[in-house]
């Protein structure tokens, strides 16, 4: 068992601008929760890909809490809390949408940018904005993080803050800090304890226990094999496969591709562990694949693309195999990434995301306080209906005639 203190004395504030600065084993201790993209390695690697910095718009300023002699007389600062905090002259990259509200900040006259932005960049996964060491009295490191993101708004003349995908504990924390609330969802597959993955099909209709069946049959017959792939085991090759997919992927959907070159061998060399590569091949090559991050509480699904269109390969690779890995693995919870309604008929149930917000302007932070209360309640009406369309069967009706 944990010991908390009480009280943590000696603690100071500051930023920096760039996590070179700053010791990776400790910025990894500070508790993570099972969310990969908020570790040294992961955004480290983003800044030294370009992927952030200020020419992509974000410009990092690290909010860091420290403890004066923790160690000893004479011991180096203790690094106790962190928020991964950004400068921001735009909206790209944050998968909570906020363009109506600058738009009408425009049209009423007012600036919106910049704005500072507490997130995992280009990453809409829900995990810790405050990162804070688990043996440390947690409310005043809150304080101190907040107060660490405010002292930096007004250094950097910012118009707003937000605090992007955060847990729900942060974000009744935030809401006490005056921050506002905000509540949106996405589609997740939660583990129930299935013995195999015949015992996930077995809670479904018998419609959709056929359709997967078939699905998965398919893309079986246009490949030669699915291949789970660990992190260390992937070479140059394999990181090219995955860096070519991703910006084909995100070219035939008319997306911009935030991350640059080098950003997959970074993050490889940083934190292989974590990494994971459903790689389908045929005659010998890999024709398409996944990218996937895994941590023994969740799984991450990340990045597909291909070279073939084979069908309902995307279904087996992105969502049906990474299911029976999670069975297997007893791992609670898949995230297969945002949006998608056709994730529901696969099994993925909404599941609430939360982000929290503050601005300068009373005018602005008056209308967009209206705007949520009736973004919330359409929000939760939409969650309703979306789980009608679940394919999970009703007690003990519709039994397994397969």
């Amino acid at each position: 068992m944990l010991a908390y203190t009480s009280h943590v004395p000696d603690l100071t504030t500051r930023s920096v601008t760039s996590l070179a600065s700053v010791d990776a084993a400790s910025w990894d201790a500070l508790a993570h929760e099972g969310c990969p993209f908020l570790k040294h390695g992961f955004l480290r690697a983003l800044e030294l890909s370009g992927s952030i910095g200020d020419e992509a718009g974000w410009r990092p300023v690290y909010v860091l809490v420290e403890q004066r002699g923790a160690g000893g007389a004479g011991s180096a600062p203790r690094l106790v809390g962190a928020a991964p905090t950004y400068v921001k002259r735009h909206s790209y990259g944050e998968f909570i949408f906020d363009w109506a509200w600058a738009r009408a900040a425009v049209q009423g006259g007012l600036r919106y940018y910049p704005k500072l932005v507490i997130a995992a960049p280009m990453t809409p996964a829900t995990g810790p904005r405050m990162l804070i060491a688990p043996d440390v009295a947690r409310d005043e490191i809150v304080r101190r993080l907040v107060a660490g993101v405010r002292d930096v708004a007004e250094a950097e003349r910012c118009w707003s803050i937000h605090w992007l995908f955060t847990t729900a504990r942060e974000h009744d924390e935030l809401a006490a800090h005056g921050f506002m609330r905000r509540a949106s969802y996405q589609y997740h597959w939660h583990n129930e304890g299935y013995a195999d993955f015949d015992a996930f099909l077995a809670t479904l209709t018998s419609r959709r226990r056929k359709q997967l069946r078939k699905e998965r049959a398919r893309a079986r017959e246009g490949i030669d094999d699915l291949e789970w792939v660990r992190g260390p085991d992937l070479g140059p090759a394999d990181l090219a496969d995955i860096d070519r997919y991703y910006r084909s992927t995100v070219r035939a959907y008319g997306g911009l591709d935030y991350l640059q070159t080098g950003f997959f061998e970074h993050v490889h060399k940083a934190m292989p562990e974590q990494m994971l590569w459903a790689r389908a091949r045929r005659g010998g090559r890999t024709i398409a694949g996944t990218l996937y991050f895994e941590t023994d509480e969740a799984l991450f699904g990340r990045y597909w693309g291909c070279d073939e269109n084979v069908p309902f390969l995307h279904f087996e690779a992105a969502y049906y195999a990474a299911i029976e890995r999670c069975i297997a693995r007893k791992t609670a919870r898949f995230e297969a990434g945002a949006q998608g309604e056709h994730k529901l008929l696969r099994g993925f149930a909404p599941s609430r995301t939360y982000s929290n917000h503050w601005f300068r302007h009373p005018g602005l932070a008056s209308a967009v306080d209206r705007y949520l209360a009736e973004e919330t309640i359409a929000a939760h009406e939409q969650m309703r209906e979306l789980e009608d369309y679940l394919p999970y069967r009703e007690g003990s009706s519709d039994p397994e005639t397969e």
